[in-house]
């Protein structure tokens, strides 16, 4: 934003102008995505809340589309900030305070951060794993943008499940999803993992050591079930969401839905998409394999399984513009209606968090959106709990004159 003033008073009227433009608002004149669909209406905010009360100060935005905030709830493209470079990975506060920074430009209003707690070390450490989420559990409050940890947790570290729960209370982590990316065939064969000498030294291993610990952790899988069955059961009580990552098979997606594991990350396989929806789950898939029009691995294209029905919700994945740009194509193309596409990035992902108060423009919901200049469709306002979060461009003359 570039602003002319000329004095201290004025930059004084400004603030006050500002602070008073967060709290009591009315938009006018823009396309507005309410449940109904979009209207021209106005759209009132106060106290940080969608507010269908008279209010204030009215702000015209025509040319302007308004829209729910982006509730992102699997993202990793935060780790950029937190890890730039290694041994550079002691500013956690400064580093998510630049990754809300991307996520408001990109009109995302809820985020969870997707965070490993790995063997494959470095970044995907479990040590690491602890420095991020308890820097989001300190951080967060003082942001605007409402970031979460999500604890991305390797199944074969049996070592681990016993502590699991208390760590996962102290982080307040409400989401875990659990992966598994040993590989279990090379393993089994007594071959070694493909890019094992530069996984070793990412971890600071030497490779026969890195080898070795695989070699320990594809043994123990055995065990690895019932291990599962008490620590979901643990989770489940903690009040704890819980999803599973890259499904190939129905087995197991229904081996994961017994345990109480009703969100399918990524599923690989159409079958695995339908076994959760056939269970009454989640399927959650990545934008950037909508834009793309397929997994850049070769899985499941998340167009066909969009088409068939089977996407409850898109999560920015890798890429945090991806969700507001696969929202929109999916409207454009036809395939779904816009309410519908918007509500992929939406609703739909706050209602598989729980999160009731968000992800649609009604009054009594948290004031989270963000504003779409109509003839670029770039994100030009992005409002998280009536705060502005980020503003671009010409529209701060709509706010402040």
């Amino acid at each position: 934003m570039r602003y002319s003033i000329s004095s201290a008073v004025r930059r004084a009227a400004v603030c006050r102008t500002w602070e008073h433009s967060l709290a009591d608002l009315r938009l006018t004149g823009a396309d507005v995505l309410t449940p109904a669909g979009v209207q021209q209406v106005p759209l009132s905010i106060a106290g940080g809340v969608v507010s269908d009360e008279p209010v204030a100060r009215d702000v015209d935005l025509s040319g302007y589309l308004v829209l729910p905030g982006i509730v992102d709830m699997h993202g990793d493209g935060f780790e950029r900030h937190l890890a730039p470079r290694r041994g550079a990975m002691k500013q956690m506060a400064e580093g998510l305070i630049a990754t809300e920074a991307e996520l408001a430009a990109n009109g995302i209003t809820t985020a969870v951060l997707a965070q490993f707690a790995s063997w494959e070390g470095g970044i995907r450490s479990p040590e690491f794993a602890g420095t991020v989420l308890s820097a989001v559990r300190d951080t967060a409050p003082s942001l605007s943008t409402d970031i979460r940890g999500q604890l991305r947790f390797e199944i074969s570290q049996l070592d681990l499940y016993d502590d699991l729960p208390a760590r996962i209370a102290d982080w307040q982590v409400g989401y875990v999803v659990f992966n598994d990316h040993l590989a279990h065939d090379r393993l089994r064969e007594g071959r070694r993992p493909p890019g094992l000498v530069g996984q070793a030294l990412k971890a600071a291993r030497n490779p026969e050591v890195h080898l070795e610990m695989l070699q320990n952790l594809h043994a123990g899988m055995a065990e690895v079930p019932a291990a599962l069955d008490a620590l979901c059961a643990a989770l489940a009580a903690q009040g704890v969401r819980m999803g599973s990552h890259d499904d190939a098979t129905r087995e197991d997606r229904a081996a994961w839905q017994t345990r109480g594991v009703s969100i399918a990350e990524f599923p690989e396989t159409i079958e695995a998409a339908e076994a959760t929806k056939d269970a009454g789950g989640t399927v959650v898939l990545g934008s950037p394999n909508a834009v793309r029009g397929g997994s850049h691995k070769g899985n499941a294209s998340a167009i066909d399984l969009i088409a068939m029905g089977y996407c409850d919700a898109l999560a920015s994945d890798y890429h945090y513009p991806s969700p507001r740009r696969a929202a929109l194509m999916l409207a454009d193309t036809g395939m779904v209606g816009f309410t519908k596409a918007w509500g992929l990035v939406s609703s739909g992902p706050a209602r598989a968090l729980g999160l009731t108060d968000r992800g649609t423009l009604e009054p009594g919901k948290r004031a989270d959106l963000v504003i779409l200049d109509a003839s670029t469709r770039r994100v030009a306002a992005t409002i998280a709990g009536g705060v502005f979060s980020h503003v671009s461009g010409r529209i701060a003359e709509r706010f402040f004159g």
